[in-house]
Parts: structure tokens; sequence; C-alpha cells
């Protein structure tokens, strides 16, 4: 269930503050401190209550309710017991400063507005009631599956991480697991009968060693958000080194691997360091990147545990080094460069050196690799021209002219003037090339006046003014300026062509996170801000105060993001070049807005369209199924009342069997057709407890008809108990017994087992029928639906998908397997006792 977010009863109403009190395993002392705090503010005067407190019998807890008010709660009828729950709405009417509430994640028994707890207190923050509320990390939504692994003990109850991380205030309630322990054998968390099976089982050392680390990790992580967003409001960019993150630089060159494994062994040295991979996309590209090889170190990055970037930049240095101080990377990994001598011949500084010039407090490791020095040559017209080659460039259109005049002269009279002015234009079309306009000119100038001088008769003179000496000084200057012009638009249609590059490079990538499952607003606002390198990025209402706030604002950069949303970037100045990018961006995010709304129409279309099924279904199998047992004891009855036919004492019983028989089968069809409709609606409350096979077995044979199929067991009475709901175990059973019976063949037995598998204990229903088809296996749990191998006459299809589903309410699985020698073979496995999660 996803979070949702409640407006405020009253405008003008400063929304609730929250404050949770986190731990790693019940017992740590949650509630006792969400208590103290509540005595602490009541000291200061503030108004305090206490909604609802679960101490579970523990005396120093429930000392703490001393001189709190304790606001009466509400009482629920459900499945024939008596509940108490948070009494929102007596809360909202008392209106108090603060309210305590325990149990964040707790499933509200049905009758009242709200399913979760976290809805009602999420009401009470909307009306201005601050909230002091507690949780254990197991039940946060994101760790969920984590601690089944570590625990063996599937969580039924979770809460969105969202839920917890928007509290003003996250307090971890911590423990060693050597305290928690002694704690637990002193009595102090549990009943002292539950005191061995929980140190034995949920309470291991181990258990609560991994429950504390992941709290730890949970919360560093939430203090680290804060501090992110505190260094962006305060505009503070030097490096905090409070947690180690290694930034590694990608070019989609066949360097990446080697680069990103170097990078986690450097993160892995430090424990909870983190590692995030960042490519430049810049305006004048980047020359040999490779989509399909940054696909693939993306791959690699993910599935080490990191996490990948793409940002844009004219300045490659510069945009790393911004985007590591953002993320407040203390290190960062780059590869040494694998530009040719040539190329670093022509320009000495390359991404490398520039980087560990600006890098400040960053650490920079340049790694080497095999492809290092083994680049191709340095494409010229295809950047932009570096500082070192504007400079070299007219020095030589000066020098280079020079130079081929003493050696020409050199080599006076085996050339002739044809061959010597050709050298010269050759020196000159090179020199436009290295240095472009201005050292072409410098260039033509100098060749033509050294050509006329020493090169054409009378030499040692000029002799511009003759028409020929004109032309071939004409022409030098044409060819030169004509060479370097056409240098200047391909270098001017080459970085327009690496702009467009970098765009789709950018905005694909954004495309796969959506492709991904990543179309979360949150994360593409988070994208959108690491991409153009700015300090935030939100939506914010196109009218409304909000809006009004922004406007005059310095430092925004505001675009419109669909028509009621706006995107708000805070930060630096966004060039022209960027903001066509940063539109489309707008655009995605409003249709990732639009996708959340239709899904979550969608969302609540769908129970209905479930509804409307089931009733189709039901309407047609009402006709036959309900009607038959309806049908035999409405006869047998009014055969009994009428008095025109003496039965004798022998038919009366007849009559009277068939009446009671087809009652109870109309009985269990109700009661399946009930507890599906409670399945389907998510309105069915379980109340687990330690439950043995052997009690359950023959109320369960009890409720079922005469048959010829004779029933054993074996080995129930020595299994250990279950965690269960007594009732709905029982119905369980007896579903799969008349299954099992139903396709056995006369005079064959059914077999009931049980034995015990590690943590969990499985009862086996074995018949001897014929068996089940592969591809019949999802099926047969499909309400309304039977196999034909048997009497499709009788029964609505439901028992067999109302057993799977209760035996996964409780926390346990039903499958099918083959009994050796044919048949069939149902496996109700469910969890031990011993092992249940602690309350």
């Amino acid at each position: 269930m996803a979070p949702r977010v409640v407006a405020a009863d009253t405008p003008g109403v400063r929304p609730g503050k929250l404050k949770v009190f986190l731990g790693a395993a019940p017992g740590v002392g949650k509630t006792y401190r969400m208590l103290d705090e509540g005595r602490r503010r009541a000291r200061r005067g503030t108004d305090v209550v206490v909604a609802y407190a679960e101490c579970h019998g523990r005396p120093h807890t429930e000392e703490q309710l001393q001189g709190l008010e304790l606001l009466p709660r509400t009482r629920r009828e459900y499945r024939g017991s008596t509940f108490t729950e948070l009494d929102l709405d007596a809360v909202l009417a008392r209106r108090p400063e603060v309210a305590l509430v325990d149990e964040l994640p707790h499933t509200n028994v049905p009758g009242g507005r709200n399913a979760k707890r976290w809805q009602d207190i999420e009401e009470l923050l909307a009306a201005g009631i601050d909230v002091v509320t507690t949780v254990n990390v197991q039940h946060l939504a994101s760790l969920n599956d984590v601690v089944e692994k570590i625990t063996g003990v599937p969580q039924r109850e979770t809460v969105p991480d969202e839920v917890v991380r928007r509290a003003h205030q996250i307090e971890l309630v911590d423990m060693p697991a050597e305290a928690l322990r002694r704690r637990m054998a002193h009595g102090n968390v549990y009943r002292p009968e539950k005191v061995d099976a929980a140190l034995a089982h949920y309470f291991r050392v181990g258990n609560l060693t991994a429950l504390r680390e992941l709290a730890l990790l949970w919360v560093a992580g939430r203090v680290d958000e804060t501090l992110q967003k505190y260094r962006s409001e305060h505009g503070i960019g030097t490096v905090w080194e409070t947690r180690e993150r290694v930034v590694v630089a990608l070019t989609g060159g066949p360097e990446g691997e080697t680069l990103i494994r170097r990078a986690e062994r450097i993160a892995d040295r430090s424990s909870g360091g983190d590692l995030l991979a960042v490519h430049v996309a810049r305006s004048d590209g980047l020359a040999y990147a490779s989509p399909a090889a940054l696909a693939k170190q993306r791959e690699l990055v993910e599935s080490l545990g990191g996490s990948y970037h793409s940002v844009v930049g004219d300045h490659v240095p510069t945009a790393l080094l911004d985007f590591a101080r953002a993320e407040n990377a203390t290190q960062l990994v780059l590869g040494t460069s694998r530009r040719s001598w040539l190329s670093r011949l022509l320009a000495p500084r390359g991404i490398g050196e520039d980087t560990v010039e600006l890098s400040g407090d960053i650490d920079v490791h340049m790694v080497t690799h095999e492809r290092a020095g083994r680049g191709r040559r340095l494409s010229l017209p295809g950047r932009r021209l570096p500082y070192a080659r504007r400079v070299a460039g007219p020095v030589a259109g000066l020098l280079l002219p020079l130079l081929l005049t003493v050696l020409l002269a050199q080599t006076r009279g085996t050339l002739n003037l044809t061959s010597e002015a050709l050298l010269f234009l050759v020196t000159v079309i090179g020199v436009a090339c290295l240095g472009g306009v201005v050292s072409a000119l410098l260039a033509s100038l100098s060749a033509s006046l050294l050509l006329n001088y020493y090169f054409i008769p009378p030499s040692g003179q000029f002799t511009i003014t003759e028409p020929n000496n004109a032309l071939a000084l004409a022409v030098f200057v044409a060819v030169a300026v004509t060479v370097a012009a056409i240098v200047q638009r391909s270098l001017r249609l080459s970085r327009r062509a690496a702009s467009a590059t970098a765009e789709a490079e950018t905005l694909s990538s954004m495309a796969g996170n959506i492709l991904r499952g990543d179309q979360a607003v949150s994360m593409l606002l988070e994208h959108t801000r690491e991409t153009f390198g700015m300090a935030s990025a939100e939506l914010v209402p196109r009218s409304g105060q909000e809006a009004e706030a922004l406007e005059g604002g310095d430092g925004l950069v505001k675009v419109p993001a669909g028509p009621d949303q706006m995107l708000v970037l805070r930060g630096r100045t966004l060039p022209a070049s960027e903001h066509r990018v940063l539109t489309a961006f707008a655009a995605h995010l409003a249709a990732a807005l639009d996708h959340a709304r239709l899904t979550e129409a969608a969302a609540e279309v769908e129970p209905v369209k479930a509804a409307d099924r089931m009733r189709t279904a039901l309407l047609a199998a009402v006709s036959h199924d309900l009607r038959t047992p309806l049908a035999a004891g409405r006869a047998a009855v009014s055969s009994l009342r009428g008095t025109d036919v003496e039965f004798s004492e022998e038919e009366r019983d007849e009559l009277l069997t068939t009446a009671d028989e087809s009652l109870a089968k109309l009985n269990r069809l109700v009661d399946n057709l009930l507890d599906m409709s409670r399945l389907r609606a998510g309105a069915l409350t379980l109340h687990l407890q330690p439950t043995a096979f052997a009690d359950v077995l023959p109320l369960a044979l009890d409720t079922l008809s005469a048959t010829s199929v004779p029933i054993e067991s074996q080995g129930l009475a020595e299994i250990c108990e279950v965690s269960a709901d007594p009732p709905l175990l029982e119905r369980v059973i007896a579903n799969l017994v008349v299954n099992a019976v139903r396709h056995s063949p006369p005079g064959q037995r059914v077999l009931i087992s049980a034995s015990a598998l590690g943590p969990r204990v499985e009862l086996r229903i074995i018949d001897r029928g014929p068996g089940l088809r592969p591809e019949d296996r999802d099926r047969i749990f499909v309400p309304f639906q039977r196999t034909g191998d048997s009497d499709n006459t009788t029964g609505l299809g439901l028992g067999l998908a109302l057993s799977r589903g209760l035996a996964e309410a409780m926390g346990g699985t039903l499958t099918p397997e083959d009994t050796p020698g044919g048949g069939l073979t149902m496996v109700l496995s469910l969890r031990a006792a011993a092992a249940e999660e602690p309350a």
C-alpha cells in the first residue's frame, strides 16, 4: 500500500510533526522511551495525551503511564471476539498538542475508516497534532524480505519507508544483542513460558546482531539525507568526510570494467562505503563513448550494489568534481588517458591532469589499464581547439614559413618556382588546420612575403606591384582563409552533432529508468538534479502560495511540467543549450505524474472489477451448486411435514439424514463463499496461537459427510504445535480432506501425516486418485475452477482456492505433489509455534 498525503482539515493549520522511535527488535525499550518523551514534554507544560500504548504487561513500562492522560480506546467486534483500537475520532475531538501512538505498522481491526495505523497518524498530523510513535526495523517495507531471510519469519505488518522518512525526528533505540537477551531471561520482555522458545529462535545472537546492523544502517542513511539537505540549503560545497563515497568516472571506453572493480574495492575497504558511477555527457562530445558499453557498465555497477548517474557538462573535470562535491564524495577514480603520444604532444594536459589540479579536498586515483596510451589519434576537427593549439597556431604561422625558407635556400636550384610555391601552400594549409583563421592569415602573409622576396625574380626585393605576385599573395590568403573557414564550420557542425548526441544520451538514460520501473517522481527529480548539477529539484503547483513564494527568487530555473505543475531547480544558471534538454526532462516528469495518477485510478477500479468478476462467477455457480443441497433439504423436510404419507422409522431417519447432510453442505458452501470474499477484500483478521494438528483434525473430520473412503492419520500427536488460527486451520484441513476423498477410488484410504522440517511443520493429505497433470497445478487454486477428474456437479470449486488463501494468510504455503505410485499429495506447511514472530 502506497503512502498517501492527507490534506489539513482546516486551511492555514500547521501540519503536525512526527517523531519516530526506531528499534531493531521487540523489547529494546521503544514504548518506554515514547512514554518517557511524553512525560518530559508534559513537565514542560505541553498538552500530551496517550492515544494508544501497548505495554505488554511490562511493569517498568506501565509505570511510565502515571501522570499522563490516557484517552479511551474504541472497541470493535470481529469474528466473535472484542478488540480495542486507537479511537481516532476521540483524539481529533480532544485535539492535544502531542499524541503518543504506539505501534506504527499495526493493522486495524475492520470497522474503522483506515486499514493501517500509520494512516490514522497521518490524519492526526494533518489536523496539526504532533505525534510520537514507535516501529521496529523488521516492519519497514524495504527491509521486509531481508529480515525474513535472516530470521526465517515473514513479517505480515509493514509500513512504507516513505512514511517513516517524512518524520521530523527519527531516534534509534539501540541495545546490544546480549543485553536484550539478558532482559528477556529476566522476564522483562515476555512471560516466563515464552522466554526459552524466544531465546532459542527469534532472539538468537546472530539474528539480533543482524537486525541491529540493519537498523543502524537505515538510520545512517536517513541522517545522510538530512546532512545532504543541510549542505544544499546552506550552499556548502566542501566535502565533509562523514562517510566514504567513491565516485568512478566512466567514458564508455573498454577500461570501464577495470575502473568499476577498482573503485568497488576502494569502497569495500571502509564498511558502509558507497560506490557511485558517473558519465559526463558533454556538449563537445566524447569521441569514443559507446552506448552499449555504458549500458553494460551500468549493469555491472548496479550488480555490485552501486548507483549509476549521468550528468551534463561542457568541461568534464568541472562536471565530475561538481557531481562529487554534490554527493559529498571523498574519492574520485579515473582511468589513465587512452590518448596516443601524438595527441598528448599536441595537447599535453588531459582530463586527468585538470581534475587533479581542481580536486581540492577530494582524493583522485588515476588507475592504469591495458588500453592506456593505445587510443586512436586525436580527431582535430571534432573538438574545440584547446588552449595549447590556440597558442601554437600563430607561432607556427610565423615560424614554419621561415623554417621552410631556410630549408629551400639551402637547396636553391633543385626545385622550380612552382614546386616551391606548392610547398609554401602546403605549409599554410597545415597551419590553418592547426590554429584556425588567425593562424592561417599570419601564415599566408608571411609565406607570400617570403616567397616573393627570396624566390620570385628579381630575388632580394618585394615585387608585389606586379600583377602575378599580387595574384599569388591573393591566392595564398584565399586558400588559407578558405581552409580555416572549412575547419571552423566542421568544428561547429561536429559540436552541434555531439551536443545532440549528449542530449539524446541523457534522455535515453531517463527513458531507461522509466522502462526499468524507476518511474517514481522522486527518482526522476533526483536524476534531473544530478544531470544538471543543481542543488535541488522539486515540483510545485503552478498556482498557489508555493508558486507565489518562488516569484522573484534568485538562482531559480522554472520549467512547466504539465498543465498544473512546475519543475523548479535551484543552483547555477543554465545556458540556453541545456534548457532544451531540461524541457524534455520536465515532459518526462509530467508523463510520470500522469502515469502515477492513472495507476492510482486503476488501483481504485481493480477491486471493483475483481468484485464484479466474483459476482459473475457466483451467479453462474449459485444456479446449481447452492440450489442442489437447498432443494434436497427442502424436499426432505416437506416430506416429513406432510400428512398424506405415513413413513416408517427407518424412512424418517433417512429423510432426516438427507436434510441434515444437505444443510451441512449448504452451510460449508456459504462459509467458503464468505471467507473467500473476506480474503479478496483483505478483511480477514487472524488470531494466531499455538495449535496442535491432533486437536484440530477431529473437529475437521466431524464436519464431513459419511464416506466409504477410510481416513487414517499418523504422527500428529508427536509433532510440535504450529502457529495458526484454529478455526481457519480446521477449515483448511476439512477442504483438503474433502478434495482427497472426492478423488479417491472406493476402498483406497486417505492418509494424513505430519513431519517437522526446520522451523516449519508440514501436514500431508495423501490420496491414491488419478493425480494431477503439471499444467493443472496452478489452475486448481483458481476460484470456481475444477478439474475433470471426477464428478463436476458438486461443489463451487472454492475449496482449494480458499485453502491456499487461508494458508498464506497464516504465513504458510499449500503446494501439490505427486503421490509415489499414483495420486496427489497436498502439502500444508506452517511455521512451528516456537519460531513464531514475537509480539
